[in-house]
């Protein structure tokens, strides 16, 4: 007897390998691999590269703009939430704000 493997679909077969995209992967900030805000941590973990790669690139962009880069990394912080977390700091903030406006 031979098994039907051809209607089960698993998450590696629906990965695109040629864009790198995998269904439901999010982005979060990372709580385990973190300096600051655990931005760098979460997006090497998006990128699937080393944390210490992002964190090169991050004080390279920041010596080059000046330290615009750093407006950038807290509007990251803001907008983009931990691992265990559903919802952005920012995110939760505006629905305290809606419900406290009740």
């Amino acid at each position: 007897m031979t098994e039907d493997t051809a209607s089960t679909t698993t998450a590696d077969d629906r990965h695109d390998y040629r864009t790198g995209y995998r269904p439901g992967r999010r982005l979060t900030r990372s709580t385990d691999d973190r300096m600051l805000a655990g931005v760098a941590g979460g997006v090497a973990r998006y990128l699937n590269v080393d944390v210490t790669l992002v964190r090169v690139v991050i004080a390279a962009l920041t010596l080059i703009t000046s330290g615009s880069a750093v407006a950038l990394y807290a509007a990251a912080w803001l907008l983009i939430p931990a691992d265990d977390q559903d919802d952005s700091i920012v995110a939760a903030w505006l629905a305290s704000r809606r419900d406290d406006a009740r």
